[in-house]
């Protein structure tokens, strides 16, 4: 490896200002509660990457990593530089406005980089995942064992990693603060080999993540140009009244003359002619609609009003019979209780 300095600088920019900076933005668009397809942080996410790309042209150019290289080897203050392919992966996630499949392939190949340079340089032993070539490779079908074991195998993975995530995140917390405090060389090294280890987990679950997103973009793709389904038109709902008979149909309907009245099985006749009800030979028996004891009541006062007003003989007479009864059957006279 070139005997280079971390905060090599250009005509314009050193380094390591390139590289705090984009990072500055970085932890800020990480941490904030804007949303993120929001103006403002798509322009800090732009920024930040167009940063980031800088100072990855910048390593590559002085030749600051080599594959016959241990990580005891490299200087403490070029460990961070190790991140650019992730932290652009990440960032590249966040855009929008652009297609997606683009971006998921650009960000799989950042954080692919990122986890073979891990593992060259000694940070992790775990295997790169392999991306799958295509839709049928992924359909492939599987025995039932297989399903199991590898459900089995990636729950479990899934757990650990999540625990060495979370101690590694307050490793990460803790050796910050240390670091705000002291200039210690061996605190400072410890402080950038755990953030390299933490990323490595944040990687892999991006890639797990992107081969889930694969299968979805790919459907969406076939189906875009495809017409959408006809609903079938349906007869606007209008205000009825539903009477038991026939009897009660005349009561209603002399009361209001403005609503259409029907019975129960006029009512369900209707709406199987409008394509609401299932009708049409399927043996549907009616449904009947209950009435309470006021309904009841209300109705047969309405239908004695009718009757009334229509001068009927045997409603005038049955009045008669009843004045006669109240006349000789005052009220209270049977009740004798509790009189001498």
């Amino acid at each position: 490896m070139a005997n280079v300095d971390a905060g090599v600088s250009t005509d314009e920019e050193p380094l390591k200002k390139i590289f705090d900076d984009a990072m500055k933005l970085y932890n800020d668009i990480d941490s904030g509660t804007e949303p993120t397809n929001s103006d403002a942080v798509q322009m800090s996410i732009k920024i930040a990457i167009k940063k980031f790309e800088k100072a990855t042209n910048l390593v590559s150019l002085t030749g600051m990593f080599s594959k016959n290289e241990s990580l005891e080897e490299l200087p403490t203050e070029t460990l961070q530089y190790l991140l650019l392919p992730t932290l652009l992966g990440a960032l590249t996630l966040k855009l929008s406005n652009q297609p997606r499949r683009e971006l998921i392939e650009v960000a799989e190949i950042y954080f692919r980089d990122y986890l073979q340079r891990c593992k060259d340089y000694g940070v992790t032993d775990i295997e790169v995942p392999q991306p799958s070539v295509d839709s049928k490779q992924r359909d492939r079908p599987q025995s039932e064992q297989a399903k199991i074991t590898n459900l089995v195998q990636t729950r479990e993975s899934k757990i650990k990693r999540y625990k060495e995530m979370k101690d590694l995140q307050q490793q990460v917390a803790l050796l910050s603060k240390a670091m705000a405090s002291s200039t210690d060389e061996e605190i400072k090294r410890k402080y950038f080999t755990t953030l390299l280890k933490s990323f490595v987990n944040q990687a892999l679950d991006e890639l797990a993540s992107i081969e889930q997103e694969k299968p979805l973009l790919e459907y969406i793709s076939k189906h875009a140009g495809e017409p959408k389904p006809k609903e079938r038109p349906r007869g606007s709902l209008k205000p009825v009244i539903i009477t038991r008979d026939a009897v009660q149909k005349a009561v209603f309907g002399a009361g209001y003359p403005a609503l259409p009245a029907m019975t129960v099985e006029e009512f369900y006749d209707q709406r199987v002619k409008e394509g609401i009800f299932p009708g049409g030979g399927t043996n549907i028996p009616h449904k009947k609609i209950e009435t309470t004891q006021n309904d009841g009541d209300e109705a047969e006062n309405i239908r004695k009003e009718h009757l009334e007003e229509e001068d009927d003989p045997e409603e005038r007479a049955r009045q008669q019979n009843m004045d006669e009864y109240k006349d000789d059957h005052r009220r209270g006279w049977g009740n004798r209780y509790n009189r001498s």
